[in-house]
Formats: C-alpha cells, sequence, structure tokens
C-alpha cells in the first residue's frame, strides 16, 4: 500500500502556488469551487490508490479545523 507524501517535492513551490492561484482571479466564488473540484478529481484519478486519496481528505479534514 502507498502513504501520502507530504515532504515538499517541487523546485519552485512559490510558482506553483502562484499558478494556483491565478487560475482563480477573475471567477466568481462559484466557478472558483467548480474549478478546485475539477483539479481535486483530475490529480485524484493521477493517484489512482484509493487509500492514498483517504489520507489526503483525513489530513485536509483534521487541518481544516485548525484553521
Amino acid at each position: 500500500m502507498a502513504s501520502l507524501k507530504t515532504t515538499q517535492s517541487f523546485d519552485r513551490p512559490d510558482d506553483v502556488y502562484q499558478k494556483l492561484t491565478e487560475i482563480h482571479r477573475e471567477l466568481s466564488a462559484q466557478d472558483s469551487l467548480k474549478l478546485n473540484a475539477k483539479l481535486i478529481l483530475l490529480l485524484a484519478n493521477h493517484i489512482g490508490d484509493e487509500d492514498v486519496v483517504d489520507e489526503a481528505i483525513a489530513i485536509a479534514v483534521r487541518n481544516q479545523t485548525k484553521a
């Protein structure tokens, strides 16, 4: 079984963050949510391991309550 990788793996993480924020700049709140859902589903499919996706969901939910 694979495990979720949580360590930094981008050479330029700020560039990736910028790209992810830029795509939302001109969108309505609803369109932004739709775009995030599409992106999440595409990346989850790319991961292709339900256990890893479940682990990511659990971490995200746990961290959400801390925000």
